[in-house]
């Protein structure tokens, strides 16, 4: 069971892992409504590397980003569900709008993120690869997104 870690503590768990061999993989985002495109993505980046670190946005970055109405769970337990993946180490809440400092601040080997991006639109991946490490995107389950889901529970609670 992974834990939910803030920065200064994560970092330093990190080094110590890097000093040990230990190989870091790091992937974010809102895991607003948990789905099975965010457990294949999650899956599959923690096969990158020996340790796997979720940024996740804030309630507060959620909103800026998705807009009002969202997130429809709180990050606390957001992040509660998160850790309690099997392949998840670390869940790591960030307040930016992107995870570059905090992917500053934890310097991962591996950077992961969903096929829809283009390495080259990935925040945080000239970074990662100034130091050594690499971009990989994993391929979505087709149909699986949260805006979507949240469209289809909508649809079915208006009046007929």
């Amino acid at each position: 069971m992974g834990e939910v870690m803030d920065w200064a503590a994560l970092k330093e768990r990190l080094e110590k892992a890097r000093s040990a061999g230990k190989k870091v993989v790091f992937t974010n985002g809102c895991f607003d409504i948990l789905h099975r495109g965010h457990i294949e993505c999650l899956r599959q980046a923690r096969l990158h590397g020996d340790l796997l670190v979720v940024g996740l946005n804030s309630d507060a970055s959620v909103t800026r980003l998705k807009g009002a109405g969202r997130p429809i769970l709180a990050q606390d337990d957001r992040s509660a569900v998160l850790s309690a993946l099997e392949f998840v180490d670390y869940v790591c809440i960030f307040n930016e709008d992107t995870p570059l400092e905090l992917i500053l601040a934890l310097k991962p080997h591996v950077l992961v993120k969903g096929g829809d991006y283009k390495a080259s639109e990935v925040v945080g991946a000239a970074e990662v690869e100034s130091w050594g490490g690499h971009v990989a995107l994993i391929e979505l389950v087709p149909g699986a997104s949260t805006s979507g889901l949240v469209a289809r529970i909508n649809a079915s609670q208006r009046p007929k």
